[in-house]
């Protein structure tokens, strides 16, 4: 008897895409992700036909369409079919659940295969998708199978009667862009649809076999001796029995530790294993020490790397084996910028690789359950995981929102209380979708529970919340109690096991750890994390140290995930040549969000952006102080000791160049997890000399090779001043001097020397040359016609843009135009000053800087620029930066500098960067970003030296103390680029960046920090630049003359 056909519709009328009782049919049961031998891959090249609704997609029985072909897993939009489409929040199709539009693209996938010779003629066979986006309905041999969704979760199809073992057999696969699944799916990502995952057919044994199995570890009280536990699921047709077995793993020598049986009865369908284990090695995050189970039932066999562990909510707090754990985390989305959530498994491990090389210990996985084989990876390489379900429904709160006119500058506190009560009534409160809601949670727990490094569910992300939340709870916890429950949503922590927020302020944050659910007695039951915070948009994010501080300071407050892991860009090549990684809008979508996809600590190549490295620094396990000679040590580590670990230190004066002092190995003591010693430098320290600055630098790396790094791997450091004072050295110069003459023209004025000139412009009080010996050294500006000129802007960050970037351009401070109002020149023996007076100030506004300008030029050739500003009129509070804009030829290209680096800094964004002599060229120096904006910025300058190719250019250095405001800026900032701040700020991808045929060189008093404004706190008010009274200045000395 032929294998009939489901009916397409499970409802007659209405689309299973369109039906939120409809999300499985004909799917088996939700099981543990495990793979066996007899399988088959069925990834490769696809036929492939697109439609622009379902009503145009073909059946198997058509003939006479046109197909072509596509690469699985993968998405048809970045395979020549249709567009990608990037929103953030709000939804692409009208919100009307659960109906979708008509024009809805849908991808249809047909493919043959034999099933292996070698298989048993008796066996079960399955067709497993591990990821279709949205949902789908598939065919096997012209009979409709079965339907799915929830793109990011597996189903199964028993195709047993309708395979033909003996010949060929065809696999069709009809998958729509848009279901009522889009409303529960609406996470920051890009929409990208198709099957992105394995296809897989399997054969398992008949008529016995192991279905499912859970394996969990208990530890005694003193969390020294376990027990495995294991839950088997089973199909029998007889009696037999359920062997298990835990074994070390190969690489530790594979010996058996401990072994279990028990009976199963015809028709059992559940067998429950206990196991002691005399003190196993316990897995953690810092010691992921891994041992292999076996379950065995006739002639089925599974396995599974498991840890001995304990999670638990103990005094409040998030404890693994008895002890509180700090999560130094990060947030990570699936994404290859070629292949979408297509992700290679090589460049995931990638991912862990760089998270563990860079001092991250957790990873969520926002907002879905990434690749099952992911947390293989994590398992032995050790993080601690938050694994989420598949649900987001965040575009309801722009329904609500944007009637009402709510502005995204009101406090989030205050427009969650407006909108979300009303969004959450959508789905979340909705009974219609409890049922699609559950699934979600069911799909998540049983495929991963089996993954040590899971420490904790999470039932979603901003979904409000609702009663459908609480049954997933409930479900999660009455399956497997033995792993806390997340949810951001659940503000008040109704259900949820903790209280979770995003992207707090410093000072709320406090008063919730303080206040929120705080008893009398000082005591609580829920621990606060943060899920996400640090937004990493662009040049961020900056305040990373505060937060630090606060974990630090509360117990309580068990640390966080930094928002995002990488960005997503997706490579583009446009007609006209430009190539570039898009981000929304860019493939002529709308609704879009812009730019806000480009938000992540890597690259879209996942390379490490200077946020990354600014985190490794925040999340060093090592709190590391030097005070009298001597070294603290505050092992930050929540297991590990610091054996593993060696300390080399080297002493270095830092001049013209860095010379080294000293350098040698310290001896360092056992040190417990959470506790501090200190240990004592080298005495010969003090019997070092030098009239330069003298620093030292001690750095802690790994002693031997670990899976995730190589000997020498940096983990922490710390550099630390031993003597001298900031200065510029001085220049050696020839002793003869030269006379100083002064030429005046009609609107020109040049002071010269034997084989120098300084040529200002008289009519406008600038600068607008400097030769030496008939090298050209500072060079006139089109646009300013000046050579210097005080400015105050800089482009735009991504955290400038929602709020600071509007604020500087609404009052001019990106188009100060300048009048003179005085120039006077005063001659002596050895000297001559040239002082403007000029009014910096923004058309259309009643403000400006009165500023003096001083100009000194002395009988050596040297330089002095010293300004004195003082603001008036209506004016802004702060300004991004306060300093010099200067125009040197284009071959003054090699820059060196003593000062923080070497990589870029700013006030909120420098614990990673040392002080030492550096050496690049100016394309070296400019900061990428895949979003062109403000970059490169070097804090705590003692000189920049710009030279050519024969060693002759210029060098900056601050003027003495007495022409400052405040002598700790004479630790000055400076930037060094081949692009205008205009271009930088107009441009949207690095292939619009236009070089200027100049070196431009930006000499900074003050600069503001970046903060991470873009989605959370901006800049703390004191790293802020407050408009008031500046004074500073510039020596502008020629080098290799």
């Amino acid at each position: 008897m032929a294998p009939q056909s489901l009916p397409l519709q499970a409802k007659e009328g209405v689309h299973d895409y369109e039906n939120p009782a409809v999300f499985r049919r004909n799917t088996l049961p939700p099981r543990a992700y495990f793979i066996p031998e007899t399988s088959l891959l069925l990834n490769g090249v696809w036929d492939f036909h697109y439609a622009s609704t379902p009503a145009e997609a073909p059946s198997p029985e058509d003939k006479d369409d046109e197909w072509s072909s596509i690469n699985v897993p993968g998405h048809w939009q970045l395979q020549g079919h249709d567009y990608p489409w990037y929103t953030n929040t709000q939804f692409p199709i009208p919100v009307n659940p659960p109906y979708v539009p008509s024009e809805n693209p849908t991808g249809t996938y047909r493919r043959s295969f034999f099933v292996p010779s070698t298989w048993d003629d008796e066996s079960q066979l399955r067709l497993r998708f591990d990821g279709v986006d949205s949902a789908y309905h598939i065919w096997v041999n012209g009979v409709l199978v079965g339907f799915a969704q929830g793109s990011r979760n597996a189903s199964e199809f028993d195709v047993t009667s309708i395979l033909k073992r003996d010949g060929p057999n065809e696999l069709f696969v009809r998958v729509y862009q848009w279901s009522d699944a889009t409303y529960i799916e609406d996470q920051d990502q890009w929409w990208l649809s198709g099957i992105f995952r394995d296809v897989t057919l399997l054969a398992v044994p008949e008529p016995t076999r192991i279905e499912d199995f859970f394996l969990r570890t208990d530890l005694d009280d003193k969390y020294e001796n376990a027990t495995l536990l294991a839950t088997v699921d089973v199909k029998t047709a007889e009696k037999g029995s359920v062997k298990l077995t835990l074994s070390e793993l190969g690489k530790n020598g594979g010996a058996v530790i401990a072994t279990g049986e028990a009976d199963v009865n015809a028709d059992d369908t559940k067998v429950e294993l206990s196991i002691p284990v005399t003190n196993p090695e316990k897995w953690t995050a810092e010691t992921p020490y891994l041992y292999r189970v076996e379950i065995t039932l006739g002639s089925h066999t599974v396995f599974q790397n498991i840890g001995f562990r304990k999670v638990e909510l103990k005094k409040g707090l998030i404890s693994v084996n008895g002890v509180p754990i700090r999560i130094r985390g990060v947030n990570r989305h699936e994404h290859h910028a070629r292949f979408g959530r297509a992700v290679p498994l090589d460049y995931a491990k990638r991912d862990l690789l760089i998270m563990k090389n860079h001092n991250v210990n957790s990873l969520r996985c926002s907002h879905y359950p990434p690749d099952p084989k992911l947390f293989q990876l994590a398992d032995e390489l050790g993080l601690w995981v938050m694994d989420e379900a598949d649900l987001e429904c965040h575009g309801f709160y722009d329904a609500i929102a944007r009637p009402q006119d709510v502005p995204e500058e009101m406090d989030y506190e205050e427009r969650k209380a407006m909108t979300f009560p009303k969004a959450g009534k959508y789905t979340s409160e909705n009974p219609v979708w409890a049922e699609a809601y559950m699934d979600r949670m069911v799909q998540l727990v049983q495929r991963d529970k089996n993954h040590t490094s899971i420490i904790m569910w999470s039932l979603g992300n901003e979904a409000f919340y609702g009663e459908n939340h609480k049954a997933m709870y409930h479900y999660a916890k009455k399956f497997d109690p033995g792993r806390p429950v997340h949810y951001e949503g659940d503000v008040k922590a109704e259900t949820a096991d903790m209280f979770s927020y995003m992207y707090p302020p410093i000072d709320r944050l406090t008063r919730s750890v303080e206040t929120e659910d705080v008893k009398e007695d000082g005591s609580y039951d829920k621990p606060v994390i943060l899920c996400e915070y640090g937004h990493a948009m662009g040049n961020g994010p900056g305040g990373l140290d505060d937060y630090i501080e606060a974990f630090e300071k509360f117990p309580r407050l068990q640390g966080g995930y930094i928002w995002e892991w990488a960005n997503h860009g997706l490579w583009k090549e446009d007609a006209d040549g430009k190539k570039y990684y898009a981000y929304g809008g860019d493939f002529g979508e709308r609704p879009h969000d812009g730019t806000f996809v480009m938000d992540g600590l890597l690259h879209s190549t996942h390379d490490p952006t200077p946020g990354l490295i600014e985190l490794k620094k925040a999340y060093q396990p090592l709190h590391l102080s030097i005070e009298d000679n001597k070294l603290s040590i505050w092992n930050k580590y929540d297991f590990a000791g610091v054996d593993h670990l060696k300390a080399t230190y080297k002493v270095e004066e830092f001049g013209e160049t860095s010379s080294l002092l000293a350098a040698g190995n310290l001896d360092i003591p056992q040190i417990a997890a959470g506790e501090t010693a200190k240990v004592d430098l080298p005495a010969s320290l003090a019997d070092i000399k030098s009239d330069k600055e003298t620093y030292i630098t001690i750095i802690f790396s790994l002693k031997d090779s670990t899976n995730w790094a190589e000997p020498s791997h940096e983990i922490a450091w710390i550099q630390h001043k031993l003597s001298g004072v900031p200065a510029a050295p001085k220049i050696a110069h020839s002793t003869v001097t030269s006379k100083l003459t002064v030429q005046r023209a009609r609107s020109t004025a040049t002071i010269s020397g034997s084989d120098f000139a300084f040529t200002f412009d008289t009519a406008r009080g600038y600068l607008t040359s400097w030769t030496a010996a008939g090298v050209p050294l500072l060079e006139k500006d089109a646009a300013t016609k000046a050579a210097i000129t005080p400015n105050f802007w800089r482009a735009p960050t991504d955290n400038d843009q929602p709020n600071d970037a509007p604020y500087w351009i609404r009052f001019g401070v990106d188009a100060l135009d300048s009048q003179l109002r005085s120039l006077d020149i005063t001659e002596s023996a050895d000297k001559v000053e040239l002082v403007t007076s000029t009014y910096l100030s923004p058309r259309l506004l009643d403000w400006g800087w009165d500023t003096t300008t001083t100009y000194t030029v002395d009988a050596a050739g040297r330089l002095t620029v010293a300004v004195d500003l003082k603001p008036r009129g209506i004016k802004p509070t702060h300004v991004p930066r306060v300093g010099l804009n200067l125009r040197l030829p284009r071959a003054l290209d090699n820059v060196r500098y003593l000062a923080l680096g070497p990589g870029e800094s700013y006030p909120d964004k420098r614990s990673s960067q040392r002080l030492g002599v550096f050496r690049a060229t100016v394309p070296e120096l400019h900061q990428h970003y895949e979003v062109p904006q403000e970059g490169g910025n070097r804090l705590e300058a003692r000189y920049v030296d710009l030279t050519g190719p024969h060693g002759r250019g210029v060098r900056a250095a601050p003027a003495d103390a007495a022409l400052w405001s405040d002598e700790a800026w004479r630790r000055f900032s400076f930037q060094v680029s081949r692009y205008a701040a205009a271009t930088v700020q107009r441009a949207a991808h690095p292939c619009d960046l236009v070089e200027e045929d100049a070196t431009l060189l930006r000499l900074d008093a003050r600069v503001a920090g970046v903060g991470t404004a873009a989605c959370g706190p901006n800049v703390r008010e004191d790293l802020k630049v407050h408009v008031g009274e500046f004074r500073f200045g510039f020596v502008l000395e020629r080098l290799g003359f």
